[in-house]
């Protein structure tokens, strides 16, 4: 879930889930499934109706929206921060940090969703629950079973792009920031890895990973943890900055190249193998925090699906809004 992907990103013994849990009580746990049942029966039909025909449409949306979840919750919280266009203050919001800017899609899923519900349920379901929703129908859409997702999020009534730095890494992070980084979030390094398969759908720009191919180290023009053959097929995708052939070709690559619209633990094996393209994530392979989970997630499907779910609700907890905090915008792009 760098930020050097265009649209992507993103479990452990049980002590460490009860600490997962702990880190982000103050609200987290306030949330549960069917928060709207009475309220707004028919939201999630809705949520799920628009990001069906959105992603039919574009496959691409779909890790568009699983990258905005996690760039909005990695940012003061899930709070829908990350819709607005503006705020009060006049600062620059965080949809305009480096780290977002042209790279985030999908804000006009949030937005065309938002109306409906409005129609049917004014000043009622917050852009937070929104997000969280949709994300999930993103990642079933991509071939994972569907899974409850606990709501009573409020939005939050700022956003600034001072505070992405610093919260979202980058296709060069080590994983010792990265996995220090979720930690600070009330994550596990097991979540880390396991939200990483995320990356299994989803594009990156060939900037984010071009010096593996040519300007590795003063040692090696290629990264010596790439596959020989593989980077000969990333090379034929993304020449040589500069060239006529690179601004022809696009420079977007498929995150994974074996199964590039389904999530699944492809992505794992693409590791074992060196056939990574974001450098931060080859170096899951090979760190002794992170290798055996690696493994692990390689060899079974069914454990990582199940897990990715997981995590994926325990991503939706940080740092979240409830009861008389934030309020529910009837704008996902404007405060109230």
């Amino acid at each position: 879930m760098a930020s050097g992907c265009v649209t992507i990103v993103t479990i452990f013994i049980f002590c460490s889930m009860l600490h997962a849990s702990e880190a982000t009580i103050v609200g987290g746990n306030s949330l549960h499934v069917g928060f709207y049942d009475t309220t707004c029966p028919q939201v999630e039909k809705i949520v799920a109706d628009v990001v069906d025909n959105a992603i039919s449409e574009d496959r691409g949306l779909a890790a568009a929206l699983i990258r905005v979840f996690f760039h909005d919750c990695f940012v003061n919280g899930c709070d829908a921060s990350i819709l607005l266009d503006s705020t009060p203050s006049g600062e620059p919001v965080e949809k305009e940090s480096p780290a977002n800017g042209k790279t985030i899609r999908g804000l006009e899923i949030i937005d065309e969703i938002k109306d409906q519900i409005e129609e049917q349920c004014p000043e009622t379901v917050s852009c937070a629950d929104i997000l969280a929703f949709a994300t999930r129908d993103a990642v079933v859409h991509s071939g994972l079973s569907n899974y409850p997702v606990p709501a009573g999020r409020r939005d939050g009534l700022s956003s600034r792009s001072a505070d992405v730095l610093g919260n979202i890494f980058g296709p060069k992070s080590s994983i010792d920031e990265i996995t220090e980084s979720f930690i600070r979030k009330g994550l596990t390094v097991e979540e880390m890895v396991v939200l990483t398969g995320a990356h299994s759908i989803g594009k990156s720009h060939c900037k984010f990973f071009q010096e593996r191919l040519y300007n590795h180290s003063s040692t090696n023009t290629k990264d010596p943890n790439l596959d020989d053959a593989h980077a000969n097929y990333l090379s034929r995708k993304c020449p040589a900055r500069g060239s006529l052939l690179a601004e022809f070709l696009g420079n977007l690559v498929d995150l994974d190249h074996v199964t590039p619209i389904i999530l699944d633990n492809a992505f794992y094996i693409n590791l074992l193998h060196r056939r990574s393209l974001l450098q931060s994530d080859q170096a899951m392979a090979f760190h002794p925090r992170t290798s055996e989970i690696v493994q692990r997630m390689a060899v079974d499907q069914r454990e990582w699906s199940k897990k990715f779910t997981m995590a994926m609700n325990q991503l939706g907890r940080v740092d979240v809004l409830t009861g008389e905090q934030g309020e529910i915008r009837k704008n996902c792009r404007a405060v109230n």
